[in-house]
Formats: structure tokens, C-alpha cells, sequence
């Protein structure tokens, strides 16, 4: 999936960097899917971290993107993503482009992507990002992300990566049977992750983690800029 970005040593520490990631930040705090360890370790975060912060790409926190906007901590980009349960088959709908590494990683493990970014600076630089590095199996637009993207529905995962008020029903409604919804509930500056599995029209609420995310701004989220 990856295009070969050379064996300098630089590539060399970065590699390192990411294997000390896997180990250190997400083994060790119950990340246990494989496949998605495997992703996390191979897809470059750097790439997506602005210059100013790329030598700080692999620490364990969120780091700042522009336009008010972060790239999530590995280990909740870890923890979400196993949230959904993936095998290779899924068609997954991405809440919140933001640099793209997300994207990256779902597409590691999923068969399709959709992906709605609401800044369109964002979504230009997230869509430079994801091809630069061989990733092409994704759909992108600049919309209202809280609404979905019904037109391509039903998903069989969703995930949501901006902290909303409510879990928005209009979500749940785009999931197919058994599909996951994922996405951090509360108020605008203290969340709690849920996943929400569909059965037969219904959504089971599992909890998890206390999280921090920036708001869900939209209909359906929370109100201004």
C-alpha cells in the first residue's frame, strides 16, 4: 500500500519510532487486534504532521493540524479502529478527515472508505497526504459530516472522530445490520468513547474510555465554528 519513501536513516528512526509506539503505547495499554497493531506500525504519522511538529509525530498525544483541528493520538486512532473489529471486507464511513491518518489506517484494514472533512483546506491536504503515499481506494467531500453520507449508505462501520453531544441518529441509521458506530459522546471538552452495534434496527451502547476530542461541529452536533 505504502509507496517505498527510501532507507535513509532517517527512514530508518522513523521506523524505529513507530515500532516503539506499537510497543510502548499500545500493547502495553490492551491494544491486542494484530491487525491493527500491523497498521499502526506501518503507516507513516509523520506524513501527516505538519513540519513545525513532525519530530514530536510519534509521542503519545494529539498534536496540532491548523484550522483548529488535531491528529489524534495514536493510541485512540489504535482504540477506535479495533473498536470496529475489522476484517478486509467493510465498507467504512469517516467522520472527520483532519490530516488523513485515520483514513490511512482504515484503509489498512477495510475494504472501502468514505471520508467527510468540513474544512476544505483540510480535505485538500488529507487528500494530497493519502496519495502521495499510495492510498486510493477513498472517497472524500467537504460536507456536513454529522448527516453521513446517506446517498452511499448502509456502512458497515462508522466512525466518528469529533466529540458530539448526542449520538446522532441520523448515524445509526446509515449502519447495515451488525454494523459499528464508534464515536466520543459528552460535552465539548470531555467525552467518553461508545460504540453503538445495530441490531435489527437497534443500537446496543457498549462504553469505553474517557476521551478528549474536538467538537462535532453540524446539525446534527454541536453549533459555530
Amino acid at each position: 500500500m505504502i509507496n517505498n519513501c527510501g532507507t535513509d536513516k532517517k527512514e530508518r528512526d522513523w521506523h524505529l519510532e513507530r515500532s516503539q509506539m506499537v510497543g510502548g503505547q499500545l500493547k502495553s495499554r490492551g491494544i491486542s487486534d494484530e491487525r491493527v497493531l500491523q497498521a499502526m506500525g506501518k503507516v507513516p504519522r509523520h506524513h501527516f504532521v505538519p513540519l513545525v511538529n513532525r519530530e514530536s509525530a510519534y509521542i503519545d498525544g494529539p498534536l496540532p493540524i491548523g484550522e483548529g483541528q488535531t491528529i489524534s493520538q495514536p493510541y485512540m486512532v489504535a482504540l477506535m479502529t479495533q473498536c470496529l473489529e475489522l476484517k478486509g471486507n467493510e465498507k467504512i464511513l469517516e467522520i472527520g478527515t483532519g490530516s488523513g491518518y485515520q483514513s490511512a489506517v482504515l484503509m489498512e484494514l477495510a475494504k472501502e472508505l468514505y471520508t467527510i472533512e468540513r474544512i476544505q483546506s483540510l480535505a485538500e491536504r488529507a487528500k494530497k497526504n493519502l496519495l502521495e503515499l499510495g492510498y486510493d481506494r477513498f472517497h472524500i467531500k467537504v460536507d456536513d459530516g454529522t448527516k453521513g453520507w446517506p446517498e452511499e449508505a448502509p456502512f458497515d462501520g462508522i466512525i466518528v472522530t469529533a466529540g458530539a453531544p448526542e449520538i446522532p441518529e441520523i448515524l445509526v441509521n446509515q449502519l447495515c445490520d451488525g454494523g459499528r458506530l464508534v464515536i466520543p459522546v459528552g460535552s465539548r471538552y470531555s467525552q467518553r468513547l461508545y460504540r453503538c452495534i445495530k441490531r435489527v434496527g437497534k443500537c446496543i451502547k457498549e462504553e469505553d474510555t474517557m476521551c478528549v476530542f474536538v467538537p462535532l461541529i453540524g446539525e446534527y452536533g454541536w453549533d459555530g465554528e
